[in-house]
């Protein structure tokens, strides 16, 4: 992974971010295929968007 992967995830985990958005944000940043609908929150798919645009500034919109 490359290191602004790396330091977005530990911030994520450092801020205590939705387990959901944490998980949409790393499948749309390594560009991977979304959840089947079924199992799509509004969380993943927040995080999701963000990830696929590399975007860090929505990551305190999602803590816990």
């Amino acid at each position: 992974m490359n290191q602004e992967y790396f330091d977005a995830v530990t911030k994520m985990e450092e801020m205590g971010v939705n387990d959901e958005y944490v998980q949409g944000w790393q499948g749309g940043y390594l560009c991977n295929v979304k959840r089947e609908e079924q199992r799509l929150t509004e969380a993943y798919e927040a995080g999701y968007e963000d990830g696929l645009e590399k975007n860090q500034d929505n990551f305190g919109n999602w803590t816990k």
